[in-house]
């Protein structure tokens, strides 16, 4: 496993593990469960979830998974807007820790901005810090404009991460968000890393084809794409042990020159500011 190295110091791995459409099914939970747990004996300890994925069931899938083994793991989780007022925040934490069955969340997002200020937000975020509630916070879904804004605000600097849609078809943040954030030691989160349509994108011609050459899915070659950034960390989701392992195995691959252009022939890199891609 590879790690990224946050602003405080700490090492987290550069794959890790979503929870997104987890804990809809109660007939999955145990599936979802052992692939989390595999992915963990494979080295992927961050596990991303946030309140909002089946209304707070994918916080509970996570508690099952790192049950007896907390302390191997990374535990991401996120506040809805609503929710991220100065009260509102830490009593949307007390219900994931809840749910989570822990004592801390190692890394607390705000999901994407809403009506309440930055500043109440961060304070709140600053208080749990505090308490030993959460260890770090971060944001998702926040452009460049609003990672400036939120720079400025007491204690914004403090930010250890954003979490935002990238992979091959969605390269928006490469123009400068991606390099706002690595000169300020704000690692990126990339979300759905194989697209929410995946099988569209694993078709790609350019994916496809460097797979090939490596011997490899061009799942994997889309997850090797976006490791190749030393300050990226990748959460694919996955509840079959098949596709869990293979995620594991996308760590080793090293994409030569070549992939990368060809690559970029295919999914073009950005030549102007674009809109924030989400989902």
């Amino acid at each position: 496993m590879r790690f990224v190295t946050l602003s405080s110091g700490d090492q987290v791995s550069a794959l890790g593990q979503g929870t997104w459409y987890m804990g809809d099914r109660k007939t999955e939970t145990a599936r979802e469960v052992a692939a989390l747990r595999l992915g963990m004996d494979l080295g992927m300890t961050l596990i991303d979830t946030a309140e909002m994925y089946a209304d707070g069931g994918a916080e509970r899938i996570v508690a099952e998974a790192v049950e007896g083994r907390r302390d191997e793991a990374f535990i991401v989780s996120k506040v809805y807007p609503q929710n991220a007022s100065r009260a509102g925040v830490p009593a949307a934490c007390e219900r994931s820790l809840k749910r989570l069955k822990t004592d801390r969340i190692d890394l607390y997002l705000l999901h994407w901005r809403g009506g309440h200020p930055l500043a109440e937000t961060v304070a709140a975020f600053e208080a749990l810090k505090q308490a030993g509630k959460i260890r770090h916070w971060g944001v998702s879904n926040l452009d460049t404009g609003a990672m400036e804004e939120l720079s400025q605000v007491p204690g914004g600097g403090n930010c250890a991460a954003n979490q935002v849609l990238y992979h091959p078809a969605s390269r928006g943040i490469e123009y400068d968000l991606l390099s706002w954030c690595a000169d300020r030691k704000v690692a990126v989160m990339a979300y759905s890393p194989l697209a929410h349509t995946t099988s569209r994108l694993l078709r790609s011609p350019a994916l496809v084809e460097v797979a090939k050459r490596h011997g490899v899915t061009s799942a994997q070659v889309a997850l090797a794409w976006g490791l190749r950034h030393p300050h990226v960390i990748s959460i694919p989701k996955a509840s079959d042990p098949v596709h869990v392992r293979e995620n594991a195995a996308a760590i080793g691959i090293e994409l030569t020159a070549q992939d990368l252009a060809e690559i970029d022939a295919s999914h073009r890199p950005p030549g102007r500011k674009q809109a924030l891609d989400l989902l």
